[in-house]
């Protein structure tokens, strides 16, 4: 039988990322028992190092769910949403409005507050929102991939918590790409996932669970099975995973994640996600017509949105610029679909996505800005 002809592509777009050799290599490591003593080896210091990267100070308790950062968010709205409770959902883009579209499919009492693309959370409107809906629960994107717009998460949960509420949120694009501080941040429970900035495959959802948010979850009923935290909880901490894991990602995130912290370092790693912002920040600015998308101050470490020239259509990013990238051995971000789409039927300027997470190097981003701006110049 003859091997399928896969083009070796270089991905520069926000998820899956990048994946360097040696983890694929760590990938044809031995197979194990998920309940045998070799699951400790994985999975314990899979679990510490995922709190060093997280600086949980102590005080989540880490699990992880087989699936995707949205398997972590709706366990999230299952486990901590109860009977006649209701969660505000607050969005700056498409994965906000996912968050909330998790909680009205599972029959949260929800409404979604939504912010223009490319805006962040604005601290007054989500307050005269609060005060007047009096949600029990809030959930908001940490950093949005759909608009490269990351909000401040430490003022944003203080705000919450002033009302009573308990925050829960989204960071599954730049979680492993920046100091999220989560000992002092306020979320009662944070989600991510592997195939982000941590450059591994996909395959798990991560969720920091708080005690407060264990606390709750106990309370809550109709969890189901998969989505009930504490199910999670009473398994992670023998080292385990509720169901069997992919073992060949277990085997990859052990190794990747003590390449982080004890090769890399995780200091050197978020100073490279921000020096790769700055990079495409700079170039943009030499580009004529073109501007960063979201506001100064607001900009994802881990992605990066840049506005085109009025004009310029998603059928030319996507059928001319992508597939000529494509040519040259890389894969483009054209811009989130919905978005652009949403976007030009309003006859508003079109973005496309620079994906610097995980494993991409300042090295790597300067070869493939120099070959997409050949193409951009086309237009």
């Amino acid at each position: 039988m003859s091997k399928p002809n896969f083009a070796p592509l270089k991905l520069f777009i926000t998820g899956p990322t990048y994946i360097r050799d040696d983890v694929k290599e760590a990938g044809s490591l031995p197979e194990f028992g998920h309940r045998d003593a070799e699951n400790d080896l994985r999975f314990g210091p899979i679990r510490e190092n995922l709190k060093k990267l997280g600086s949980t100070g102590g005080k989540y308790e880490v699990a992880l769910l087989l699936g995707s950062g949205s398997t972590a968010m709706e366990a999230s709205v299952r486990s901590l949403v109860a009977e006649g409770e209701s969660i505000l959902n607050v969005s700056v883009g498409a994965f906000g409005d996912m968050y909330y579209n998790l909680a009205a499919h599972n029959g949260k009492n929800a409404e979604n507050l939504k912010f223009d693309y490319g805006k962040a959370i604005d601290l007054n409107v989500l307050e005269d929102k609060i005060k007047a809906m009096k949600p029990d629960l809030v959930s908001f994107t940490h950093n949005e991939t759909s608009t490269g717009v990351v909000n401040d998460m430490k003022p944003v949960c203080e705000l919450i918590r002033k009302h009573g509420a308990m925050p829960i949120v989204d960071g599954v694009s730049i979680f492993g790409g920046a100091d999220i501080d989560l000992e002092n941040s306020g979320a009662a429970m944070y989600s991510t996932a592997t195939q982000k900035a941590l450059g591994l495959p996909a395959g798990f959802g991560i969720a920091f669970i708080s005690e407060e948010a264990e606390a709750k979850a106990e309370k809550v009923t109709g969890k189901g099975h998969h989505h009930d935290l504490t199910k999670h909880l009473g398994r992670a901490r023998k080292n385990q995973t509720l169901t069997t894991p992919n073992c060949t990602l277990a085997n990859q995130m052990c190794v990747q994640l003590d390449r982080i912290v004890n090769e890399e370092g995780i200091e050197n790693r978020f100073a490279r996600h921000l020096e790769m912002r700055g990079m495409v920040e700079q170039w943009a600015d030499t580009l004529a017509g073109f501007e960063m998308f979201a506001p100064e101050g607001y900009r994802s470490p881990t992605v990066s949105t840049v506005l085109c020239p009025e004009g310029v259509t998603v059928a030319q990013l996507k059928k001319g610029v992508k597939e000529a990238m494509r040519a040259e051995g890389y894969l483009m971000d054209p811009g989130y679909g919905k978005l652009n789409t949403a976007m030009e039927s309003e006859g508003r300027r079109l973005v496309f996505r620079v994906g610097h997470m995980g494993d991409i190097t300042p090295e790597m981003l300067t070869e493939y800005l120099g070959k997409l701006e050949i193409e951009l110049k086309k237009l």
